[in-house]
């Protein structure tokens, strides 16, 4: 049990930490935190605070994709989220400044491994899932499409509303969408096997 709470505390604790260095590269975020920070530069609010928000939103949507019951438990999934990326974002990197082109594709790359590495983390714990990488569940389960096809759909989604809102879309934020699917769905295999030899221990 403690190498389960480990892996999902780690997991999203690494998953938060990559988020704030793809936003701080300044080359454009993911396309689900670019519709979070432009929610919070448009409305206003944190934008770990908008990552709960659509989180509970996504929620539901999910539930209506398998034809099931919410997943409400998923709620403290994406208030350790949100907390850990204002945490980085606010408290830690507030005045963090990347003066080169070098130091921004390295905190753009640096941050794309991490999230990928939190992802394939914390869903080996069979915890409630982030509602956004549930969603890439749900697709996978009722339309039998593999994790990277999937995470794309909803990358793609992600990114058009972005768009609207004018969030920080730029060539990083096209990497991330078409490269975070594949990253997970390469890490997630050597993951399970560590994890499994882990629970043996």
């Amino acid at each position: 049990m403690k190498i389960r709470i480990l892996f999902y505390l780690i997991g999203l604790f690494l998953m938060g930490f990559g988020v704030t260095l793809t936003i701080k590269a300044d080359l454009g975020a993911g396309a689900w935190d670019a519709l979070n920070v432009g929610l919070s530069n448009v409305v206003g609010l944190t934008v770990g605070s908008w990552v709960i928000i659509i989180g509970v939103i996504l929620i539901f949507i999910n539930a209506l994709i398998v034809r099931g019951k919410p997943k409400l438990l998923a709620v403290v999934t994406i208030l350790l989220i949100g907390f850990s990326v204002d945490f980085w974002l606010i408290v830690v990197m507030n005045n963090v400044h990347l003066s080169t082109l070098l130091l921004q594709v390295i905190s753009l790359i640096a941050g794309i491994i991490l999230i990928a590495i939190g992802v394939a983390m914390y869903l080996q714990t069979k915890f409630p899932a982030n509602p956004i990488d549930q969603l890439m569940i749900s697709l996978h389960e009722r339309f039998q499409l593999n994790f990277m096809i999937a995470k794309t759909i909803g990358e793609v989604t992600a990114l058009i509303l972005a768009f609207i809102l004018q969030g920080p879309i730029g060539v990083g934020t096209i990497i991330i969408t078409f490269l975070i699917g594949p990253m997970i769905q390469w890490i997630n295999k050597p993951m399970t096997k560590r994890y499994e030899l882990l629970l043996k221990r």
